[in-house]
């Protein structure tokens, strides 16, 4: 069976950085930051300036960002007046971690403070994991495969390489994928910190020495993709291929990754079979680098695994450096984010990286974002999703 190569033809994003898919990509390949007081919330954000008012109070803000990012990768696609196949072959697959859990705590807390018939009679449909996925494809009229994936940190990632085997296999002809969370509430906030997950300074710095811990954000990033020739067809413009796809587990610990990184590194050998490529023609790897301890240590020891001798030539940056950790919707902004980076042929950088730690030794990118170097050809990158429960995805990804 010859399978359909699968190609981005849209791109959005809400991230604390900012609203849109070009502010998140301009922002961070010029070294801002959009962590504010030790959290990274979408503070540009208003759901108002995307669905009316009646539109936003029914749903949850996890639901209110995909919304948002998913019409600007629409939009983006030249999807916003017309869908250009069949609605029946048109999917819509969002991943999320904890899904609507705003709602969830604050219908808890009607319940406790008011009784049962305090309770909002949206609760379920607005805190269900699926709410996105369903939003989003009743907003554009979606009717193929529609549904959300769950898998913690790793969630945005599975879904994107979800949504390329349905295109692969012929059971749709573009699916909207993606992810989105929205998880700065009380109770989020008391479990990681209870874990000791979260960083106390406040300060997000992957692979630095002084790491100590992760920052948490909220976000959404959303890509349209097509079947290649369907796409090329209709005259679409291309900004990238989604070459390959792994997917692995550790089996190891339910919250941390192997010491060795043995399932990251799988999952990007996996990524790099998938797509014929060879560790030679990788030209820049966006990773999990969520700046804890364990991740960078394992993720580095992950890389050096796979790439061997070249491993400190391969310039390494983490998106989360500029704006957290997004949970669940971190695979998909910084699928976008990677895109656009081999789009501008530039490897943006990890923000506050100044001091070497033990071991960790590779090319960090630090201080300013700087060309990729491709030999002319369309440069190729792994983007790096790692979840609690050892759930691990790399998407390999080439520009256009």
């Amino acid at each position: 069976m010859i399978l359909r190569d699968v190609v981005i033809t849209g791109v959005g994003a809400v991230t604390p950085l900012g609203v849109g898919a070009q502010t998140l990509n301009e922002r961070w390949t010029a070294g801002a930051c959009g962590i504010r007081d030790g959290e990274a919330p979408c503070a540009d954000f208003d759901p108002t300036d995307h669905m009316s008012t009646k539109q936003a109070r029914r749903a949850d803000r996890s639901t209110q960002l995909a919304i948002a990012a998913g019409s600007e990768a629409l939009a983006d696609a030249g999807w916003a007046d017309e869908l250009p196949y069949d609605a029946e072959l048109i999917g819509c697959v969002l991943g999320t971690g904890i899904g609507g859990i705003q709602t969830l705590e604050s219908n808890h807390d009607h319940l406790r403070d008011g009784g049962p018939d305090s309770v909002s009679p949206l609760g379920v449909p607005l805190m269900m994991c699926n709410a996105g996925s369903a939003a989003l494809s009743l907003r554009h009229g979606l009717r193929g495969p529609v549904f959300s994936v769950v898998s913690a940190c790793a969630a945005g990632s599975h879904a994107i390489g979800t949504a390329l085997r349905m295109i692969q296999h012929g059971e749709a002809e573009a699916v909207v994928t993606g992810a989105a969370e929205a998880p700065l509430t009380p109770l989020s906030r008391a479990c990681f910190n209870k874990m000791g997950a979260l960083s106390p300074s406040g300060v997000s710095r992957p692979f630095d020495a002084r790491r100590d811990g992760f920052v948490m954000g909220e976000g959404a990033g959303v890509l349209v993709l097509e079947a290649g020739d369907a796409a090329r067809a209709r005259g679409a413009r291309i900004l990238g291929t989604i070459r390959g796809y792994g997917s692995t587990g550790d089996a190891h610990h339910l919250t941390a990754p192997h010491a060795e990184g043995r399932g990251g590194a799988r999952a990007m050998q996996v990524a790099l079979r998938d797509a014929g490529l060879e560790i030679a023609d990788v030209d820049y790897v966006n990773a999990h680098g969520t700046s804890t301890q364990l991740n960078d240590r394992a993720e580095t020891r992950a890389l050096k695994a796979v790439f061997g001798a070249r491993a400190g030539r391969v310039p390494v940056s983490s998106t989360k450096s500029a704006i957290g950790h997004l949970l669940g919707a971190a695979g998909a902004v910084e699928a976008v984010a990677t895109v656009l980076a081999l789009r501008d042929r530039v490897a943006p950088p990890t923000i506050g990286w100044e001091q070497a730690d033990e071991g960790l030794d590779l090319d960090y990118v630090p201080g300013t974002a700087r060309p990729l170097d491709c030999n002319g050809r369309p440069p190729v990158a792994l983007s790096n999703s790692f979840g609690f429960g050892g759930h691990n995805a790399t998407l390999c990804l080439e520009a256009a």
